[in-house]
């Protein structure tokens, strides 16, 4: 069965399955030598590229569907998401499926509530869909090369500027980096995200003030300086942190 005829096939039991007009879309930054990543999904059909994401269940939460569909056509689970924005422009999708008879279920006009989380590329174990040919982290300096479909490119754009107004309030990192890492790994991962250079006798104040660090008996080795300390996440100070924003940052 060719990709076309699985949207033909799915198109008429989506009718029952799911609620008409109202998709979800997940933005999954990751953090790899020194860079940002964002999971995407190329589509059998057209061999475009997409957000990892899709319909919400007649009888479900938006939030508890965006968490399905992620781990449906992705691989990824036990991640923390956030939503960020509402894209709705009139047809946004519909052109994806121009080749179609507007007949068609997915063809028909969708608002999709947008997510972002943050997740260790190291530690997922992606999955291909039924609809898809490839699940890739793609770094950020290569999207311009990229063909996205529909307006994920904005929907890309909007997720990067929310996590940089977060961050100013909300911790970022737990997901991102290895359990064990240095404070100038650390300031790395801000600077990436901001896209700017930090002063690194202020963040290491700042980072340490906020409570969310342990420092460990242990350095990072082999290095030809000074081995710096390592350091983990306090998990509860952390939480906390998440739900009531940052002190003293």
């Amino acid at each position: 069965m060719d990709s076309q005829q699985q949207f033909l096939q799915k198109s008429e039991e989506a009718k029952d399955i799911f609620l008409p007009h109202l998709s979800t879309d997940t933005v999954v930054f990751g953090f790899d030598k020194s860079e940002l990543k964002v999971l995407l999904v190329q589509m059998t059909y057209r061999k475009q590229w997409l957000l990892p994401g899709g319909y919400v269940i007649k009888d479900e939460d938006i939030d508890e569907a965006a968490k399905r569909v992620l781990k449906e056509r992705a691989g990824i689970s036990d991640v923390y998401l956030e939503e960020f924005a509402v894209f709705g422009k009139n047809k946004r999708s519909e052109f994806y499926f121009e080749d179609f008879d507007d007949t068609l279920w997915h063809k028909q006009r969708f608002v999709s509530i947008g997510y972002y989380a943050l997740y260790n590329p190291d530690n997922a174990n992606l999955v291909v869909d039924a609809f898809s040919d490839k699940c890739e982290w793609i770094y950020l300096s290569q999207l311009p090369e990229i063909d996205l479909a529909m307006d994920h490119r904005e929907i890309i754009e909007k997720a990067l500027l929310t996590l940089r107004e977060r961050i100013s309030y909300k911790p970022i990192g737990y997901n991102l980096l290895p359990e064990k890492f240095t404070l100038s790994e650390l300031q790395k991962l801000y600077e990436t995200i901001l896209g700017k250079e930090l002063n690194r006798g202020n963040f290491y104040r700042k980072i340490k003030n906020i409570g969310i660090l342990k420092k460990l008996d242990e350095r990072r080795r082999g290095g030809a300086h000074k081995s710096p300390d390592l350091y983990t996440f306090d998990e509860e100070n952390y939480k906390k942190a998440l739900a009531n924003g940052l002190n003293n940052w």
